[in-house]
């Protein structure tokens, strides 16, 4: 039996929806993803019997989570078959998202490569824990498995997690000094300050996802990476020459991070990971331009924990 939504159900879910989408989005790493997770939780909250609800928040917390683990596996065999690294949907964000620290840490584009590699189930068990602090019986719940079940896959996804995470890292000034000098020196195609920016053992991935034109495997080293992207302003990338190449620096998944466009559509974006002395360790690099829409859209989201 169905329950028609009445304007007080949807002023609820609305109320709601950026947390839901945070959930999602951190669980799926994608922005299409996460949307059509949130509009299915729609669709479910307002079909279900509400009246038992006590605690809308946790419900829809729960139907959302559920729904994006169902979803992740769905999607698995894709990004297995992906045509070169498969690295997450960048999304705008604000200043906001990246005062709050550890909240920003759970958005950005080095958490959620890291989560890519748990299995769903982990995946989502660590981000319903470990980021939005729901206990293991709400997660239990959420994902239709057992507590006990839940437990193990916390302790094995929390464990993971720290092995692979980025262990120092510069402070966020520093970061935002950096990333502006690199943006310079990128476009300036000084290599000698790029040099300087990079650690010796830098690695760059680039997702093109067989759209367009980019490294298949990570390009290691200061000094190729820094040709890279040297590259960018003296040569025409995408198609679009270096005069008509725009490069800005903007908030991304929680962090500095920059923008190429060209001829009205958005080539690529850039993150960093950076070590304690501010120098750069790891680059990611999107350029597939199914990837690109939410940053073309200049959508800025709210990622928050609340």
């Amino acid at each position: 039996m169905t329950h028609p939504s009445t304007d007080h159900d949807q002023q609820v879910f609305n109320r709601y929806r950026n947390l839901l989408f945070s959930v999602a989005y951190r669980v799926l790493g994608t922005v299409a993803d996460a949307e059509d997770a949130v509009q299915d939780a729609w669709i479910k909250w307002s079909a279900d019997d509400r009246s038992q609800v006590a605690d809308p928040k946790a419900y829809l917390a729960r139907i959302v989570s559920n729904l994006a683990l169902q979803r992740l596996r769905s999607t698995r065999y894709q990004r297995e078959t992906y045509v070169g690294p498969w690295l997450p949907e960048p999304i705008l964000t604000s200043g906001d998202t990246a005062d709050d620290i550890t909240n920003a840490d759970s958005v950005s584009t080095a958490m959620l490569v890291v989560l890519e590699t748990l299995s769903p189930l982990e995946r989502a068990v660590f981000v319903l824990k470990e980021v939005f602090d729901f206990s293991h019986a709400e997660i239990a719940q959420a994902v239709e498995r057992s507590e006990t079940a839940v437990r193990q896959a916390a302790h094995r996804a929390r464990a993971h997690v720290q092995a692979r995470r980025p262990r120092f890292t510069a402070d966020r000034s520093r970061q935002r000094d950096v990333t502006e000098r690199f943006l310079a020196a990128a476009t300036g195609g000084d290599i000698n300050t790029l040099m300087e920016l990079l650690a010796p053992d830098v690695t760059l991935w680039t997702d093109g996802g067989g759209k367009v034109r980019q490294a298949l495997r990570p390009v290691v080293g200061a000094e190729t990476v820094a040709a890279w992207f040297a590259a960018i302003g003296k040569v025409t990338y995408q198609g679009v020459e270096p005069a008509d190449m725009n490069a800005e620096l903007v908030g991304i998944n929680g962090g500095p991070g920059m923008v190429f466009s060209g001829l009205g559509r958005v080539i690529s974006t850039v993150t960093f990971d950076f070590d304690a002395d501010g120098r750069i360790t790891t680059i990611h690099n999107v350029a597939n331009p199914d990837k690109l829409q939410a940053i073309a859209e200049g959508t800025t989201r709210d990622v928050g924990t609340l």
